[in-house]
């Protein structure tokens, strides 16, 4: 199993490139989030798997006194340049560096299936929320409704050594009933569709390259490359621009006052 440390290693490695490349195009996935969650002015707002910071820019620019938290060093620091003044702390979801009840609102984009043991990952976040507060999340849909899973980076993944399989169901498919197991009671639970649109194949590419070290490492960049490069070509618009349609599990649970 991947530990937080080794997590926080890969995700850093292209960590300028992520924030460049990928991250805006996520712009439209951090808005739906931030909007379902609430975030606003005034609310003490908890991003877990900060990443580069692009939510806690949005959730700033609402009102939000805003604090991250990521697996990766590299990536928090680009998050400390662009939010002077927030509290950025590196280290693993499952143990999380904050007083019981410090946040109105925590969440967590594509992050918390990352977690070794993801109900306690779902726990320290419930752990550190006020109660009556809330705990939003947000995770990847069905494989063959994502484009960007489903269609490219299953070329990417293909060239690791083969994993053993994974028992348990997705998140997508659990996370309603582990966060009732740790005091939160889901309030919204549903799917919403967001495209990815990336504004030339050449920045798709980066973005791609900058989510797949693990496999730049066991192969070479070069051939994750060529991958990445054949995988988007559908993809790419008569414009020029690269869109990739998604589905994504969006569930926002309060944390019980008993």
């Amino acid at each position: 199993m991947v530990t937080a440390k080794e997590e926080g290693d890969l995700w850093g490695a292209r960590a300028q490139e992520w924030a460049r490349s990928s991250e805006p195009a996520w712009h439209d996935v951090f808005t739906a989030v931030l909007d379902q969650a609430k975030i606003g002015k005034g609310i003490r707002h908890l991003d877990i798997g900060c990443g580069a910071g692009g939510t806690l820019v949005l959730a700033r620019e609402r009102g939000a006194h805003v604090t991250g938290f990521d697996a990766a060093e590299a990536l928090a620091i680009l998050a400390r340049e662009r939010l002077p003044g927030a509290k950025i702390l590196v280290g693993d979801m499952e143990d999380l560096p904050f007083i019981d009840q410090s946040f109105d609102a925590v969440t967590g984009i594509n992050s918390f299936q990352f977690a070794g043991d993801q109900r306690q990952a779902l726990a320290e976040a419930a752990r550190v929320t006020r109660p009556g507060g809330s705990v939003t999340l947000l995770v990847w849909g069905p494989r063959d409704k994502c484009d960007l899973l489903g269609e490219v980076m299953s070329h990417i993944v293909a060239l690791l050594p083969p994993r053993p399989p994974i028992p348990s169901l997705p998140l997508a498919a659990r996370a309603d009933e582990l966060m009732r197991e740790v005091g939160l009671e889901p309030e919204i639970s549903g799917d919403i569709t967001a495209t990815l649109t990336y504004p030339d194949h050449a920045t798709a590419v980066k973005a791609i390259l900058s989510a797949s070290e693990s496999s730049i490492r066991q192969v070479g960049e070069r051939l994750v490359r060529e991958k990445a490069e054949k995988a988007l070509t559908p993809f790419k618009g008569k414009d020029g621009t690269v869109r990739l349609r998604n589905m994504f599990r969006l569930i926002t649970a309060r944390r019980r006052e008993t």
